[in-house]
């Protein structure tokens, strides 16, 4: 296992959740959600600076695939994101399929009595942390580096 943070980007078209692992990449956390506007430039930049300032090894992006694993009008919107991140940031920049992640989100959120229009504002954070932990978990268990590469725009 790779020592060093990475952080998690559960993409979505109003809010993005944001997660951080810990060094040695065993553990992720909420960090926060940013809201998203009709311009993606301040969402990358968040981006860029929470890496910087945790000196992160590599950034994971959820991509939004159908249960049947073909695209959704959402997966060209996380491809777009992934890309204008990789663009900005020195660092490998991963897609890894997030199937269900934001329904698993839900239900853990619904598990600790959090009433579904009080969670709007953290749902994201815990899909971001929920993707996140896959790709550590993924990681760690099979040695490989998770998902595909994303391109720079």
């Amino acid at each position: 296992m790779r020592h060093g943070v990475r952080l998690g980007v559960d993409v979505g078209r109003a809010r993005v959740g944001l997660a951080a692992s810990d060094p040695s990449g065993f553990l992720a956390s909420p960090v926060e959600t940013i809201a998203r506007g009709e311009q993606i430039a301040p969402v990358v930049d968040r981006i860029a600076r929470e890496a910087a300032e945790r000196e992160a090894i590599e950034i994971v992006v959820g991509l939004p695939v159908s249960l049947s694993g073909s695209d959704t009008p959402s997966t060209s919107d996380a491809r777009e994101v992934a890309a204008a991140i990789a663009s900005a940031v020195p660092l490998p920049v991963r897609l890894i399929d997030e199937r269900l992640s934001t329904v698993s989100a839900h239900g853990a959120l619904r598990g600790v009595g959090r009433k579904t229009r009080s969670t709007r504002g953290v749902v994201d954070q815990v899909a971001a942390v929920i993707l996140l932990q896959h790709a550590l978990d993924s990681e760690r268990a099979g040695g490989k580096l998770p998902g595909v590469l994303a391109e720079p725009d």
